[in-house]
């Protein structure tokens, strides 16, 4: 189940996202907004990163205008590593090394098409494991260590 949000600035591309998750009969979840109207993006990431932290999602996406703002908000909670992906490429490093588990995409930065793109290959990358496992073990222990 793939948790997905975005703030007004990114609405039109999780509209295009959800059709192209209904054409491949990938479950996900809407978590708002449901508009194009103006409202605050950090409503929308605490919202995907809350539904995977309980698990009720395993994956989250998230649309904004730059995808600078949904990357902060998202990273501030624990076991979240989210990162904002411009290309195919970054996105299969990116998810290969580093397990990403929300993608962040920007839409005044890339298309529809694009998205789309970045999407398959995020969800089509398999983590390496072994050096970067121990890697985010790491990362585990600083947010343990730093997030009360």
């Amino acid at each position: 189940m793939i948790a997905i949000g975005c703030d007004h600035g990114g609405y039109q591309l999780k509209e295009e996202i959800k059709k192209y998750f209904d054409e491949k009969a990938i479950a996900y979840k809407d978590f708002g907004t449901y508009s194009s109207e103006r409202t605050d993006y950090p409503i929308y990431a605490k919202k995907v990163a809350e539904a995977i932290q309980r698990k009720e999602c395993d994956l989250g996406i998230l649309a904004c205008r730059s995808g600078a703002g949904m990357t902060i908000v998202a990273n501030k909670f624990k076991g979240i590593r989210a990162a904002n992906f411009t290309n195919e490429e970054e996105t299969r490093q990116s998810t290969a090394d580093d397990k990403i588990n929300i993608a962040i995409l920007g839409g005044d930065f890339i298309t529809a098409n694009q998205a789309i793109c970045i999407i398959r290959n995020w969800l089509g990358t398999e983590f390496k494991g072994g050096r970067y496992q121990e890697r985010l073990q790491m990362i585990e222990e600083i947010e343990n260590e730093n997030m009360k």
